[in-house]
């Protein structure tokens, strides 16, 4: 029997090492990425595994999170939930 896999309790546990991630995001530039965006980037990518992932395998592949594969995920996530641009326009300019 496979074990289901239950990454969110382990989001506290890991919220030192998302910060890490997140001031190498903005030392490289990317200042508009925030934990959660990480997060939710992390999540959708562990989505795919069928295996069961222990503790330290979880972190091991939260830090090797590249800038390239998190812009990847966020292009394509704007194409599938597209965005009203008119309206948060209207609302801005109100």
């Amino acid at each position: 029997m496979v074990e289901k896999q239950q990454f969110e309790i382990w989001k506290d546990d890991v919220i030192p090492v998302l910060s890490i991630k997140l001031e190498e995001f903005h030392e490289l530039g990317y200042n508009r990425v925030t934990k959660e965006d990480l997060w939710l980037f992390y999540m959708d990518k562990l989505k795919k595994k069928k295996e069961f992932m222990p503790f330290y395998a979880f972190v091991d592949e939260l830090l090797s999170i590249q800038p390239q594969g998190y812009m990847t995920w966020l292009t394509v996530n704007t194409y599938k939930e597209p965005i009203d641009w008119f309206k948060e326009f209207e609302a801005a300019t109100k």
